[in-house]
């Protein structure tokens, strides 16, 4: 960084001989009605880890290191210890990943922004050298789909979350386990950062790399992962290759949500998928210990769904 504090802008200076022909990746998000879970709890502290998570995980599909990270934020009434807690998880998880939250706006905004409520969005930027861009481009049928754990529901299906699973809900345990129904809900995204590094060093070791990665995010998993690969080519996935968390079985079972619906909605316990060759399974595995083989990419017709559970 350059500069200090309180700046019309931010400065930043990164080294572009540590990425050759460095290509910059940004992207920006926000945690959505996550953040009245927050709000109706009255604990702020991880929403802003959230946050930062949501934004990294969106630059790593692409192979990004993570430069710095931005963000913005819409109050009602500005709180100041309510805004300490929010901007805190977002600096707390900017040094976790070795970044600086180099700048930012907080916006008091009476006439859009109820009392007590408050927007929160992110702007990342990354940097990875053109060689190492992942495209999934060197993706083929046949090569195996790797799936890694989410923390839960992480920011998205949080309105249908919230109709099934109302307030009044939040301080009843889950039916397994010692947490509330709200603290479940209030689990952090999870950030890949470390898993994507590792798995990058792993498959290089043997000569290969990853073929594509993508973030389960909003739309599920058909949103998602056809994004991540070249048209005609889709993915079979094996229904029960990994343990479904129980929150997910509660809201399909407390709001009778057909199974289309939960795929379309919610990451359903993986929250990135990463493509690799067959014969690097192992190596990615070994990498990996709490990731999972969940299916494989295959040649889809024009027209047909390009994620198929069987």
């Amino acid at each position: 960084m350059l500069g200090g504090v309180g700046g019309f802008g931010a400065l930043f200076r990164f080294d572009p001989s540590t990425h050759p022909d460095p290509v910059l990746v940004s992207s920006t998000d926000g945690v959505g009605t996550k953040l009245k879970v927050a709000i109706e709890l009255g604990r702020h502290d991880t929403i802003g880890i959230d946050l930062v998570h949501a934004c990294l995980n969106d630059i790593l599909v692409a192979g990004a290191d993570p430069l710095f990270l931005l963000d913005y934020l819409a109050v009602g009434t500005l709180r100041a210890e309510v805004v300490e807690q929010i901007v805190g998880g977002v600096a707390a998880a900017c040094a976790a990943a070795g970044i600086p939250l180099i700048g930012g706006e907080t916006a008091e905004l009476p006439d859009l922004v109820a009392d007590g409520d408050y927007d929160l969005a992110g702007f990342v930027v990354g940097v990875v050298a053109r060689a190492d861009l992942l495209d999934g481009s060197r993706s083929r049928p046949g090569d195996a789909v790797i799936g890694i754990p989410s923390s839960g529901l992480h920011t998205n299906g949080y309105s249908l979350a919230r109709r099934v699973l109302p307030p009044e809900t939040w301080s009843s345990p889950m039916p397994a386990g010692d947490l509330t129904i709200g603290d479940t809900l209030l689990e952090p995204h999870r950030s890949y950062l470390d898993e994507v590094r590792a798995l990058r060093r792993a498959l290089r070791a043997g000569g290969s790399d990853l073929n594509a990665l993508a973030h389960i995010t909003g739309g599920g998993w058909e949103g998602n992962v056809p994004r991540s690969l070249p048209a005609g080519l889709g993915v079979e996935v094996d229904t029960g290759s990994w343990p479904v968390p129980p929150i997910f079985s509660l809201i399909q079972g407390r709001g009778d949500i057909a199974d289309e619906e939960m795929v379309r909605t919610f990451n359903l316990g993986i929250g990135m998928t990463a493509v690799v060759p067959p014969d690097r399974v192992d190596a990615a595995l070994d990498a990996l210990p709490d990731a999972c083989r969940i299916g494989r990419v295959v040649e889809v017709p024009e027209g047909e769904p390009r994620v198929r559970f069987v």
